[in-house]
Formats: structure tokens, sequence, C-alpha cells
């Protein structure tokens, strides 16, 4: 897998991987960083990492879950972010409340989008789920439009899957609902 800044997982063969190869990897590379931890703290703040390492281009990766009726910021790596999100606000309330992965090529032309990085140009945002409902969103961010495709989406969702399956998610704290 490569990864940018050297890191989880770096040496010198991956990083002479292509993007294609790294986005392929992430999934196992993820598994792999799970294993054998069940909580939630310790597995999303090390997924926010491993992914902020391994994608290029990209300004802020983390997480969001939901507490109450809304989002609260969780573990991310980047800038200062809003700390809590409204389910009908920006791509992340978006994603939550339609229970689906949202893929924005430009935020600034989504309605009602949140610019907590004016850097910000486009956008993949994953719902984590718990039993049948969104427990929260994985969040990714980039300085460059159009920067998500479906090589992403698919190794980001299969990401969150695997974090949706290794975590014992009564132990997280939040009202998970």
């Amino acid at each position: 897998m490569a990864v940018r800044n050297g890191g989880f997982g770096s040496t010198d063969a991956s990083r002479a991987e292509g993007p294609d190869d790294a986005l392929r990897d992430l999934p196992g590379a993820a598994q792999a960083l799970l294993e054998g931890e069940r909580h939630p703290l310790v597995n999303l703040a090390n997924a926010a990492a491993l992914l902020y390492e391994t994608l290029r281009d990209v300004n802020w990766c983390g997480f969001y879950l939901m507490d109450g009726g809304e989002l609260v910021l969780g573990p991310f790596c980047g800038k200062p972010a809003c700390r809590r999100i409204a389910l009908t606000r920006g791509v992340c309330g978006a994603a939550a409340s339609q229970g689906r992965t949202l893929v924005v090529a430009d935020v600034h032309a989504f309605p009602g989008h949140i610019a907590c990085d004016a850097a910000s140009r486009s956008e993949l945002v994953v719902p984590l789920f718990h039993e049948g409902r969104v427990i929260g969103v994985l969040d990714v961010d980039s300085p460059r439009p159009a920067r998500f495709g479906g090589l992403e989406q698919d190794a980001l969702e299969r990401v969150a899957r695997a974090l949706e399956n290794a975590c014992d998610w009564t132990r997280a704290g939040y009202r998970l609902r």
C-alpha cells in the first residue's frame, strides 16, 4: 500500500505502487489495523490516520457520529472541523439522513454545503451502520475538484463495513440513534 508521508505499512516497495494499487490494498490494510481491537474510539482514530496518510490530495479525513438527532465530530486528521452537523445540512447530513454514500465533485455547488475548510472542493461521505441504523459517517475532503470516483467509493465503503463489524458499538459512549 502506498502511504503519504511514510507511516503505517510504509516501505520503499509500497511507495513505488500507484494510487490504484493503494486503493485496492486499503480495505485489507484497514482490516489488519482493526484486528483484535473492538473499541470504536481506537478503531476510528487509527482508520482516520490510515486513510489520511494513504489517500492522495486529501485535506481532511474523519468521522462524525450520531448523537441525539445530529452528527458530532469524532476522530479525524486535518484542520479543526465543524463540531456538530444537523442532518439537514451539508454533504455529511445528507449522507446520514439518506443512508447512502455521496460523492460530490464540487462542494460549493452542493445545496446547504457547510464550509468547515474553504479549501475543500470535493467530498466523499460514507454512512456507518449498526443494527440497520446510521450511527455516523466517514467523511473525506479534497482541495481538488472531482477528486473522488468509483475506486475511492468502493474502497471507502469496504473500510466502513470493516469498521462496522470490528467495533463493539455498545462501548462507543455515544447515543447512537
